[in-house]
């Protein structure tokens, strides 16, 4: 019997020949990782276990990137357990503030994770990597804990679906236009633990941004894992951030899937999450007339250089309108450094935006950009659940970088194609 992609990567790294779905194995970790919310609660599950020290200083990485800056004294006391541990163990990647991103931008940034890895973080958006040929999902924070300490997890091998795709995408669809097309055809649990691989020649048509959006929210599907096959544009990005050497797997012919999706790129439309869950999916030309308060542009989703270039090559010479907020956040120092550079900063500005540290901030109601009763909100996040911005009488509506950024011209949802110009004299009404 063939193997999947994710397959094949937990056989190689459990020491065994082969492995099938359903079977429960114990493989070696390349990297671990844990944040400012998920890292003291890891560390107070490692030291109540009694371990003494980590099982590589180099594969452990902590990002304190959800309430940095420290926003009270809580979330600074969070940040001081994990700068403690950091220092015990002489971590080789910890990142706060001043070199910090959100961690699932950082780490594919830093090259840290590679083709063929076994990743696990306490996070349930850790499934970013396998756009780059990784296997990698979150875990909770006591497995956190043995993984630090003994460099393994458990896995049950998880059965696969698989996405063949073809065509191209067309002007102004993204990546998080395929993934919610995927996740409002398939539900929330439509891949409940399920690898979702995506294959077929529509791959080569997606750039390296568009595949780690599309593996981001995978767990929005209810995925174990999303996984991309490794070619051109994974070596490209990885020879520009690390020499190390990794190693490709790709599915065999007889792979067995539990279910097969024929999808077409180029059918796909800009498509928008309506509240209060991401699967509640409608083309903007469904949408109708919906008026917001806020536009978030940013997150481990879509907050990569390509993500600011969209937004601001809408915005540039505009104005978002008015009684509409709009927020920029750059997912890295990197990523903020080189929007300086592209002048991104300035049209952002220009148009009425405020630019933030990296942070993962409003996304998940930390802080940033709460919504207060009643008010609505175009994200480029990846979750849209009852209150997970502010009040729980509030709306998230998830789109591409390029919807949420006509829509904050518009005063509107709306598509690409109708951001319009919003005069001097206009805003002074």
């Amino acid at each position: 019997m063939g193997m999947t992609m994710t397959q094949k990567i937990l056989a190689a790294h459990a020491g065994l020949e082969s492995v099938t779905a359903g079977q429960l194995i114990n493989a070696r970790l390349d990297m671990t990782l844990a944040n400012d919310i998920t890292g003291p609660v890891s560390i107070n599950e490692f030291d109540g276990a009694g371990f003494s020290s980590v099982f590589d200083k180099s594969r452990i990485s902590l990002v304190m990137d959800h309430f940095t800056p420290n926003k009270d004294i809580k979330s600074a006391e969070q940040c001081k357990k994990c700068r403690a541990f950091a220092k015990r163990f002489d971590i080789d990647n910890f990142y706060d503030v001043g070199d910090m991103g959100i961690e699932h931008a950082l780490l594919p940034e830093k090259g840290l994770v590679a083709p063929g890895d076994v990743i696990i973080g306490a996070d349930s958006h850790t499934c970013t990597y396998g756009a780059l040929g990784a296997f990698s999902t979150g875990v909770g924070s006591t497995d956190l804990a043995a993984g630090m300490a003994t460099g393994q997890a458990w896995f049950k091998v998880p059965e696969a679906l698989r996405f063949n795709l073809t065509g191209s995408l067309q002007e102004g669809v993204s990546g998080k236009d395929v993934i919610l097309h995927i996740i409002g055809m398939i539900g929330v649990d439509g891949a409940l633990y399920r690898s979702m691989e995506f294959t077929g020649p529509g791959v080569r048509s997606l750039s390296m941004e568009d595949r780690l959006c599309i593996c981001n929210m995978a767990i929005e599907a209810g995925g174990k894992n999303g996984i991309f096959p490794v070619d051109e544009i994974t070596d490209a990005f990885m020879r520009e951030r690390t020499d190390r050497d990794y190693t490709a797997f790709a599915a065999d012919e007889t792979a067995e899937y539990a279910a097969v999706y024929d999808i077409d790129l180029s059918a796909i439309r800009p498509t928008v999450a309506f509240p209060h869950l991401p699967e509640n999916t409608k083309t903007i030309d469904e949408v109708g007339d919906i008026p917001i308060d806020q536009v978030v542009i940013g997150s481990c989703t879509n907050g990569r250089l390509s993500d600011m270039k969209a937004a601001a090559e809408i915005l540039a010479g505009k104005h978002i309108a008015p009684g509409v907020r709009g927020i920029i956040i750059p997912a890295t120092q990197k990523v903020y450094k080189d929007c300086i550079k592209a002048g991104y900063i300035d049209i952002f500005i220009d148009a009425g935006c405020v630019v933030s540290t990296p942070t993962c901030g409003p996304c998940l109601g930390g802080h940033m950009g709460i919504l207060a009763s009643g008010e609505r909100c175009v994200a480029t996040t990846n979750r849209n659940f009852v209150g997970r911005m502010g009040a729980v009488d509030s709306e998230i509506y998830l789109a591409s970088p390029q919807v949420a950024a006509a829509s904050a011209i518009a005063g509107r949802i709306a598509g690409p194609d109708a951001a319009g110009s919003t005069t001097k004299q206009e805003r002074s009404r």
